[in-house]
Formats: C-alpha cells, structure tokens, sequence
C-alpha cells in the first residue's frame, strides 16, 4: 500500500498541472493514471490555443488569469517558449450579425481586406460581409507545457503511477482507500481529474456524478497549396465556427469543430464531417483538399452549464472535482490548477484570479446538488 496526502486521478493536462501545484506546497503527492503514458486522450491529441475571445465570460477571465504562467513559466520548467504568434482571422457572411457583434465584444476587431489579404494572402473575402481578428490568440506548445507539469511533479518528490484505473474508492477514518491497477493507495484528500471519465471515478467511490457529458472532436493533418509556405498563416474560420484550420508542423491541421456526445473512450475521426470542414476550407482559402494525411479523434467533456467544476464536493469529505474543462483545458490549466491547490490547502482565492472576477461559487460542484 502505498500513502499520500493528496492523490490525484488522471494524468492529463488538468490533474498534472494540479498534482504539481499541489506538490509544491509541499504535500506528498500521487498521481494516478489509467494508461501506459499520461495524457494519451484528450491532452495528447490537442492542439490547442491561448484564446481570450473565445469561450463564457469566466473562461475567458480563467484564460486571461493563465497568461502570465504560459508567457513567462517559472526559471527552469521548460526550455523552448511555451506560446508563439498565431491570430485568427474569422469570416462572417450575410445573416451573421448577431454573431459578429458578439464576437467582438469578446475581443475581436473588424480589419479590412488588405489586413487580411497580408495575414493571408489566398483568403476568398468577395462574399464577407465582415471580417475579423484577434492578434492576441497564440500557439500553445501543448507537449512541452504537459511535459514540464510533469517534471514538476517529479521534483517536488510526487510519484506517477500508470496503468492504474481506479476501481474503487472508499473513506474510512477520515482516508480514502483507493484500489487502482494492481495497487492500494490512500490519502484524505483525492482529486477527480479523470477528464471524460471522471463521473465514473466518481461513482466508484460512491460519490455521485455531476452529468458530465463527453464529446468528440475529429481532426485531421492536410498539405498546404503546393509551393505555398503556411507556417506563418493564421488559424482560420467562419464565424460559426463549423470547422477551423490552423498551421501545425509546416502542414495544416483541420477540425469540423463537431461535438458530437459519446460514451467516455478511445475515440477516432469522423471521416464524413472532415471532408464537409475540408469543403467549407475551400470555400474560405482559395486551395483544393486533396486527402486527409492523418486523422484521429479527442474528447472534451463539458459540464450540464458548460463551465469547469472545481471544488470539494459538498456531500463527501474528502473528494475534490477538477472536471468539465470542455475545450479549454489547456489554456486555463494554469489558473484551474493554481486555484485547485489553494482550495485544497484551504488558502484563500489566489489575487490574481479575484481580480479576473473569479469565484469559487461559479465552479463549484455545489451547483449541480
């Protein structure tokens, strides 16, 4: 048997970055995986943004209070930058005005063709009744931001364990007992960071689920236009956002955008909806799909309102949420994280989060009981 003082269940994103902000106030730390590596799911088939225009008001007040970590990460934690330019220029068309001025009053600013035409030279803007930028948004080196999580953890003396889906959880004398892979594990404290499967890990510890829904994403690799360099394009959609296009590894990376409920699982693409993005790409850039290189599918769950739930649930002691991301896991992972170990260490609301607006009251699992 092993013994800790906080465990935390799932090694993606969401439960790494938590485990090492736990760790480094200096509790003993252990980190559960279900697969062979942390992150084989929803982290490590992202290609996430830093987006502050996107998402409900607290996402984007979660996205903002993140910044700081992701543009400036603590001396040592990784070596390359962990954000770089990218933008995204988005589309409206007729009957999109209602959308276009939500838009941009969450960020973004009408440009005319010129300024676009020079972000992105092959963009088809005749039929655009406007057009819109956000020069704030950037590329999230999601691998090395997991990656450095991770290194954190280790430092501070936390362990990972992997291949150790919990199977069952119960409090006795103020501990959880965990039985997870082919272990024993306590604490007094466990945190639900299982993303899409963390209403089940939930009920395996007889605690009762918040309705977490998970949903698929399909993505797929495509080639740029021949002879054209798209490394330094922006990402690009319509302002529906019915599929999206970004650059990724001097090629371009596609998503319908779909979210499409399904059962927690090893997801895969939807073919069909990849080649009705391909078709609408076509109609934004002047440029022909050819093929789909390589395709695979992610998960992002969501709470019934949407919003993350982050809190000790308020009818069993001891078990701590941190749930529902939907698809900005990534880009408030620092601010989720940083207020997940204040709250477990029973630490006021971090400053810089209060001053975003931020209450425990939004996320708690209080909520849904």
């Amino acid at each position: 048997m092993k013994t800790a003082d906080v465990i935390v269940i799932g090694g993606g994103i969401a439960g790494a970055s938590a485990a090492a902000e736990i760790a480094a106030d200096g509790a003993r730390v252990l980190l559960l995986e279900m697969e062979s590596q942390p992150g084989y799911h929803a982290t490590g088939r992202s290609a996430a943004m830093y987006e502050p225009s996107e998402g409900a008001p607290i996402v984007r007040a979660l996205t903002r209070a993140s910044y700081s970590f992701l543009s400036q990460p603590p001396e040592g934690f990784v070596e390359v930058p962990l954000l770089s330019p990218r933008g995204v220029l988005m589309l409206a068309f007729g009957g999109n005005e209602r959308l276009t001025e939500e838009a941009k009053r969450n960020g973004y600013v009408e440009v005319d063709a010129a300024f676009a035409r020079a972000k992105l030279p092959l963009a088809k803007l005749d039929d655009a009744s406007s057009i819109l930028w956000d020069g704030s948004a950037q590329d999230i080196d999601v691998d090395a931001l997991h990656a450095g999580r991770l290194r954190a953890l280790r430092r501070a003396k936390g362990e990972i364990v992997n291949d150790a889906p919990v199977r069952r959880g119960q409090r006795a004398g103020g501990v959880w007992r965990l039985e997870a892979g082919g272990g024993t594990y306590e604490a007094p404290t466990i945190v639900d960071a299982a993303g899409a499967w963390s209403d089940q890990v939930a009920q395996s510890c007889g605690v009762a689920p918040v309705g977490l829904q998970p949903k698929r994403r399909s993505a797929a690799i495509i080639a740029g236009p021949a002879g054209v360099s798209v490394s330094d394009w922006p990402e690009v959609l319509p302002i529906d956002i019915s599929f999206y296009c970004k650059p990724m590894g001097g090629k371009l990376m596609l998503s319908p955008a779909e979210e499409e409920p399904v059962e927690p699982h090893d997801t895969w693409a939807d073919d069909l909806r990849l080649a009705e993005a391909a078709a609408g790409l076509e109609r934004l850039v002047d440029m022909q799909v050819h093929r789909l290189e390589r395709t695979w599918g992610g998960l992002r769950t969501f709470a019934p309102d949407g919003l993350p739930v982050v809190g000790f649930d308020p009818a069993v002691d001891g078990f701590f949420w941190l749930a529902g991301q939907g698809g900005y896991g990534i880009q408030t992972s620092p601010a989720l994280s940083k207020l997940a170990a204040a709250l477990i260490a029973r630490r006021d609301m971090p400053a810089d989060l209060a001053r975003e607006g931020i209450s425990t009251e939004h996320l708690s699992p209080r909520r849904f009981r």
